[in-house]
């Protein structure tokens, strides 16, 4: 009997899961690649996709990662507008960038 019980062994929810225990996890289905350079959300999404698990989005996901590509860009055009002297433009980029940067503290 006891076998049996090791074998049903109940899983926790992936959220409440470590991501060293996610990343185990996802060492043993196939499918999954780069498992060791994903963080826990990524982790979490590449096991559900894997395993079919359907999840409803209740409110946009806030990818951090192309929030910060996306604020590198803008300071590279600040930079470049004020070499040109374009202070307007500067400042107009500026505050993007800010806007930006409160959204990727908010979504961590």
């Amino acid at each position: 009997m006891g076998k049996k019980k090791d074998q049903i062994k109940k899983e926790k929810p992936l959220d409440k899961m470590t991501a060293k225990e996610l990343r185990e996890l996802a060492l043993t289905l196939e499918g999954i690649v780069g498992v060791h350079a994903m963080n826990k959300n990524e982790l979490i999404a590449a096991i559900k996709e894997v395993r079919g698990i359907v999840e409803e989005k209740s409110k946009k996901a806030v990818d951090v990662r192309t929030i910060k590509t996306r604020i590198g860009e803008l300071k590279e055009k600040r930079a470049a507008a004020k070499e040109a002297g374009n202070a307007k433009l500067a400042d107009s980029l500026r505050r993007r960038i800010s806007t930006l940067k409160k959204k990727t503290r908010r979504a961590a």
